[in-house]
């Protein structure tokens, strides 16, 4: 596979990600006949349509991307991409697989992946990227370790932390200095800016309460669970490690909207 077919496979990847099944099928017949019709071309066709605004734009800027990146790459095998990848991505999302992941005293009820082995299959698993989103963080080696051993990997690391400095009210630590100086300098950190968080009454703000852990849109990781030793040894935590399926991509996708609009800062 050259560069500009691995382009056009990861490209239709991405797409089938974004848009409705039918909505791809529509884009690979325009591509498909784009050297049969002269006229319209395929971006108007693409235009007249794609009647969703969003879906539309994410359709036009692949065929861009195509002309600009990848323009050996015949119709043909472009509209074949697309299809592939829309096959594949109806295929995970019928696979999805949740796990109930605990910490805490053992029941016997229902057998439960422990927290720690949970959120370090995601970073094991991941080959592109990670978010990583915590309000507490403190004293996790072996989360450390997975994180810098993805960043060897050539894994892009993004990690929200509740503020970079000390917690409200905390004086213990710092959450960069707890994350370590080789997490801290292979990913990007960023944070919830006071100001733009909404306030109660008392001018009490908002917290950022997530805890979560997401590789290359594929594994989630969610949990009451934050990054501490307590909360993989001696507290009751209670979450879910999902493959597949929608919600991985979505969980993703919402963290890369709140960095691009600015409401998460780069520290």
């Amino acid at each position: 596979m050259d560069k500009s077919q691995r382009f056009i496979v990861e490209a239709a990847a991405g797409l089938a990600a974004q848009l409705p099944p039918q909505t791809l099928e529509l884009v690979a017949k325009i591509i498909q006949d784009a050297d049969q019709t002269t006229s319209p071309s395929p971006r108007t066709r693409i235009t007249q349509s794609i009647l969703q605004p969003h879906h539309r734009s994410l359709a036009s800027r692949f065929l861009d991307d195509w002309r600009a990146n990848a323009e050996g790459v015949s119709p043909e095998a472009v509209a074949l991409a697309l299809r592939t990848a829309s096959h594949v991505h109806e295929s995970d999302e019928q696979n999805e697989a949740v796990e109930l992941v605990w910490t805490g005293p053992d029941s016997d009820a229902v057998p439960f992946r422990r927290t720690e082995q949970a959120i370090l299959q995601v970073l094991h698993s991941a080959a592109k990227r990670i978010t990583l989103v915590s309000f507490a963080v403190y004293h996790i080696p072996h989360v450390r370790d997975a994180l810098v051993r993805a960043a060897g990997r050539g894994v892009k690391i993004s990690v929200v932390v509740e503020t970079p400095d000390k917690l409200q009210g905390e004086n213990e630590y710092s959450t960069l200095h707890a994350l370590g100086e080789e997490v801290a300098s292979c990913s990007t950190v960023y944070y919830w800016p006071s100001d733009k968080r909404q306030k109660a009454v008392g001018d009490k703000f908002g917290i950022l309460h997530v805890k979560c852990a997401v590789a290359d849109g594929h594994w989630l990781f969610l949990s009451s669970a934050n990054l501490t030793e307590y909360a993989f040894t001696i507290n009751m935590e209670l979450g879910v490690l999902v493959t597949g399926g929608n919600l991985p991509r979505q969980v993703e996708e919402n963290f890369d909207k709140l960095i691009r609009t600015g409401v998460l800062v780069r520290v």
